[in-house]
């Protein structure tokens, strides 16, 4: 095969730090906008998000993103929101998930807040919860990591919901009727 022969003859190997120059170049060159695109993202239009975290009863209506940048002050809110309930524990949520909520959001048209299930859970809490249902809860979980949340959208069919999470194809996608509801994450495109 060729790709045999090209990894074993020598000199035909990337050592590592051609690799990491290139990948490095590579992201570098993905960054740079062109002019046109960097207009178009400082004239669109802010990106906000409203939850409600079912178990603390709180609601935050956050400004998350604009003029091409995720806005800090609204992160802090969104953390603080979807921190661990059981122990308070405050982790930063990842600003990718908040685009796929946005995204979902928009897709199904709903305009009421976002019902949070779960979001951050510490280390202790998702080890609990893996104790008591080994097959329900991952054992690394990307809720530990802030690149999941668990969610519900008022007067939408959870099913609905779901095949609009599955169809933008942005990661992990979980389906739990018996729990009523959808299990979203920044992760590696999965469905289960």
């Amino acid at each position: 095969m060729a790709d045999e022969g090209a990894l074993s003859n020598p000199a035909m190997t990337i050592g590592r730090r051609e690799l990491l120059r290139f990948g490095f170049a590579a992201a570098a060159a993905a960054t740079v906008l062109h002019p046109e695109e960097s207009h178009a993202l400082m004239k669109a239009p802010p990106r906000q998000l409203t939850f409600v975290n079912l178990h603390t009863g709180e609601q935050v209506r956050a400004a998350y993103w604009a003029q091409g940048r995720y806005l800090r002050e609204g992160m802090r809110e969104i953390n603080r929101l979807m921190r661990d309930h059981r122990n308070g524990a405050v982790h930063p949520i990842d600003p990718r998930l908040m685009d796929v909520l946005f995204h979902l959001q928009h897709r199904v048209g709903a305009r009421g807040p976002i019902q949070v299930v779960s979001g951050y859970r510490s280390p202790q809490t998702n080890a609990l919860l893996q104790e008591s249902d080994p097959d329900g809860v991952a054992t690394h979980s990307y809720h530990m990591e802030g690149k999941a949340v668990d969610i519900r959208l008022p007067g939408m069919p959870l099913r609905t919901l779901h095949k609009a999470a599955l169809s933008l194809r942005a990661g992990g996608v979980g389906y739990y009727p018996s729990s009523n509801f959808v299990h979203v994450d920044v992760g590696p495109l999965r469905r289960w």
